[in-house]
């Protein structure tokens, strides 16, 4: 029997559609196979899941004062401790993330997460002459997520991390124009916490034991202004970097006077390897937007 074309048409489409839903089906199954509200109930802290599947905790430390070079450090410039989890699949997962540490802290928070295989890939500074010293601590690990939630709370417990939402409403008037800041870096950035950020993501793909990391994991570039008045803003954040980045974003920071603070790995087995770079100035909000747009000019990083 001869199947008119017409109906063959229409029964290859119902066989697609319905390939097409039993494979949304079970995507939506794999995305949803961890129990992500029971890991940000372990960790003390109600995370968000976002682009990639991660599901991300943001713990800033607002227990801390921090000055640097005469500036009060704002949680949301460059005190902001988070762990980032992603799902692998058959009940593991993977969690990277940065804490937020003192000098009295940080060791006995490393001897914590060593107890449970949590690795340390990361220990720096990302900001000049401040005070208190503070280590910024990059951790690493696969496995039970709700078990690897608990090894961090644990590790957490020897801070003073607070858990719990600063709250209080902050005025959008940040004492500079952030639309023409965004005119200048060709993103869109969001207030956080009195400071003006900016997130930006890679356009390649960065793969750590061959597993795809997305930028909330922490493969980004971020951008940070935090007003200091009279349409000034102190800068911070990092460029995320392959190695024939480096130099030339380092040139451009330097003719543009933004001092370079650091510059070292997150990750220890990412393809391609990606360095970070921190960087600080205190002047003309707009002024640091265009030296901070020329330095991301030579970084193959994603567009708006």
């Amino acid at each position: 029997m001869v199947i008119p074309a017409a109906i063959a048409l229409m029964v290859l489409s119902a066989c697609s559609t319905s390939g097409q839903q039993q494979a949304s089906q079970e995507q939506s199954s794999t995305s949803s196979s961890t129990d992500w509200e029971t890991v940000g109930q372990t960790v003390g802290k109600e995370g968000k899941l976002m682009k990639g599947d991660v599901y991300r905790i943001d713990l800033p430390r607002s227990d801390l004062k921090v000055t640097s070079q005469g500036v009060d450090i704002k949680p949301a410039l460059s005190l902001g401790s988070y762990t980032a989890f992603k799902d692998m699949g058959n009940g593991n997962a993977m969690v990277m993330g940065d804490l937020v540490l003192t000098e009295d802290e940080y060791n006995k928070v490393i001897s914590k997460l060593q107890e449970d295989g949590i690795g340390q890939t990361a220990v720096h500074k990302h900001l000049l002459d401040e005070s208190p010293a503070i280590w910024w601590t990059h951790i690493q690990g696969t496995g039970d997520p709700i078990s690897m939630a608990s090894t961090i709370r644990s590790a957490l417990d020897e801070t003073n991390t607070p858990f719990a939402d600063s709250g209080g409403s902050e005025s959008t008037d940040l004492g500079f124009d952030t639309s023409e800041l965004d005119q200048i870096i060709g993103h869109t950035g969001t207030t956080q916490g009195g400071v003006y950020k900016y997130s930006i993501g890679r356009a390649d793909s960065v793969t750590e034991d061959g597993m795809e990391l997305p930028p909330p994991t922490g493969v980004s570039t971020a951008l940070n202004f935090q007003p200091t008045g009279g349409g000034k803003a102190a800068i911070n954040g990092d460029f995320a970097m392959t190695q024939d980045e480096v130099e030339p974003v380092i040139q451009a920071l330097r003719e543009n006077d933004i001092e370079v603070v650091s510059l070292h790995n997150h990750m220890l087995n990412e393809e391609p390897r990606i360095f970070f770079m921190h960087f600080w100035a205190n002047d003309d909000a707009q002024k640091l937007a265009q030296g901070l747009r020329a330095a991301l000019d030579k970084t193959n990083s994603a567009k708006e």
